[in-house]
């Protein structure tokens, strides 16, 4: 694909204004998130500079012109299929708008994707992690009680980093977060974690703080709150001090909290209240998890193995 070409081009206006018609309804209908809005935004806008090269408009393009593009595009799977979902949705939108008479989408196949299982750090490593931080600093404690929390709540990252000082409730021991979609769910936080978010509150975050208001639970060395970026690097830092080699991610303690809990029996359907799935097909990959786990010590242990 000539894409230095195609980036040389501009979506035209009709274009560009039927794109956010198409991200406003979905954020209207499912609440889509900023990420998911600015990658379907991208696609689009890339596939209609695309089409303006060749002297077509995204909103009367046809299933040739669909196919040839993705033919030259060269994306992993993962990739390829969130492309062909954006490309989807718009041409279905179109349709259900009675803007087109047709899909052109609509005899499309989606790539194949191989089962992508979250990985997780054993209760051991767990362990090691949550007590990497040197808890007698400010910064060291609020560390603990941000991973303490995370392992403890299944928060997501993003989650986690927005919270306010008002959203965690330490007599009834919940915290109130606002997920994907501005939806909002109470969390048991556990009391273990919850020792250490009220030493965090009491002793560390007023120190942080310094006389300054500010909304945010946690707070950076500069009483600012803190960000995903900055998280993720202490994730890192904190794993390569317990001598944690398995590949982590900003989501770890999140996929350890899930699998952890279906190890010791949780029922599916309370894991996805507590991850905030909105379907519970999202919340079944921990299953396969836990399965690939039984396997693992069956192999390991059974004479028959």
């Amino acid at each position: 694909m000539d894409l230095p070409h195609a980036l040389a081009e501009r979506p035209s206006a009709e274009d560009d204004a039927a794109i956010e018609r198409f991200l406003d309804r979905l954020w209207l209908e499912r609440g889509l998130s900023a990420n998911t809005q600015a990658s379907y935004r991208s696609d689009l806008r890339l596939f209609a500079r695309w089409l303006r090269v060749r002297g077509t408009a995204l909103t009367t393009a046809g299933e040739v012109e669909i196919k040839a593009y993705l033919a030259a595009r060269v994306l992993a799977p993962r990739s390829q299929a969130r492309l062909l979902s954006a490309l989807r949705q718009f041409y279905r939108h179109l349709h259900a708008d009675q803007q087109r008479q047709d899909d052109p989408t609509a005899r499309l196949d989606s790539p194949r994707l191989g089962l992508r299982l979250p990985k997780h750090l054993s209760e051991e490593e767990v362990e090691r992690l949550l007590a990497a931080p040197d808890a007698t600093t400010d910064l060291g404690l609020r560390d603990r009680a941000m991973l303490e929390l995370m392992y403890a709540s299944g928060l997501r990252v993003s989650e986690l980093v927005g919270l306010k000082a008002a959203s965690v409730d330490l007599r009834a021991g919940v915290v109130q977060v606002v997920g994907k979609g501005g939806k909002e769910r109470l969390v048991p936080i556990g009391e273990i974690a919850l020792d250490w978010l009220r030493r965090y509150v009491q002793r560390a975050r007023p120190a942080l703080a310094d006389g300054r208001s500010v909304d945010a639970l946690f707070l950076t060395a500069r009483g600012q709150a803190m960000t995903r970026h900055n998280f993720w690097h202490l994730i890192k830092r904190y794993a390569a001090a317990a001598g944690i080699r398995t590949p982590l991610s900003p989501h770890t303690l999140r996929h350890a909290f899930a699998t952890h809990l279906l190890d010791h029996g949780a029922d599916l359907r309370v894991l996805q209240s507590l991850l905030g799935h909105a379907d519970l097909s999202t919340t079944q990959i921990y299953t396969h998890v836990a399965r690939a786990r039984l396997r693992e010590i069956h192999a390991r242990h059974h004479p028959r193995a």
